[in-house]
């Protein structure tokens, strides 16, 4: 049987086996995570977010994520490299931060050329 995982926000999903990493099916749903360990949990790029309602469609977290997490898996962070689906779920893809920073400039940009129109 085949799970679905949505990626946000850019809402893409794709249908996975059970036991599917997230980094995995991001991977095949042309969804950009960032990793170097290339999913060895040693760099803790690919952490994603997981909705409260929404944890329990993960398998529990290995011992490798747990000592790398530690209180960010309270607050529903995981690797993506490590977690493994179980059920069908929506998983928050954290903004690129320099796709952020050019994104932050643009809207400043944009503002002040508003800006000049009302002067």
């Amino acid at each position: 049987m085949q799970e679905v995982v949505t990626f946000l926000p850019m809402n893409k999903s794709i249908k996975v086996q059970p036991g599917t990493t997230l980094l995995h099916a991001a991977r095949r749903a042309g969804v950009r995570i960032a990793t170097r360990c290339d999913g060895k949990a040693a760099c803790l790029m690919c952490k994603v977010g997981v909705e409260q309602d929404e944890r329990k469609a993960l398998l529990p977290p290995t011992d490798a994520e747990k000592r790398k997490l530690g209180r960010l898996l309270e607050a529903g962070i995981r690797l993506s490299c490590q977690a493994k689906v179980r059920s069908s779920l929506s998983v928050h893809v954290p903004e690129d931060p320099l796709k952020a920073a050019i994104r932050k400039q643009l809207e400043r940009q944009r503002q002040e050329q508003d800006d000049d129109w009302f002067v």
